[in-house]
């Protein structure tokens, strides 16, 4: 759901709706470095299946977290990216990630 369809409270709800989603914030990670094609996408987001991650890009999409470039081959090439926002989103998410890191659990 894209941030412009409802209002927000505080910027942590805003931030929220945008990252809402099982697997929105580790596609954004395995965006992080370079544009990916969607299969290589979905292999760097083991679990998801084919139809949410398709559901969860178009939402990053809307949000104007990813930009989904079409080339016009043959077979058609579709990658996507990090638009600006996207990689602020990244850099917004990086302590969250280290703080994360900290307490995991070790197993072993």
């Amino acid at each position: 759901m894209s941030v412009r369809a409802r209002p927000t409270h505080c910027g942590l709800d805003a931030a929220m709706e945008v990252i809402s989603g099982k697997w929105k914030v580790l596609a954004i990670w395995a965006l992080r470095d370079r544009s990916r094609r969607f299969g290589e996408l979905r292999r760097q987001v083991p679990g998801v299946s084919e139809k949410v991650l398709v559901q969860q890009l178009r939402e990053l999409e809307a949000d104007g977290i990813v930009l989904r470039r079409t080339y016009d081959e043959v077979p058609p090439r579709v990658e996507y990216s990090l638009t600006a926002d996207g990689r602020a989103l990244d850099e917004a998410l990086k302590p969250l990630g280290a703080w994360g890191r900290e307490r995991r659990p070790v197993h072993g």
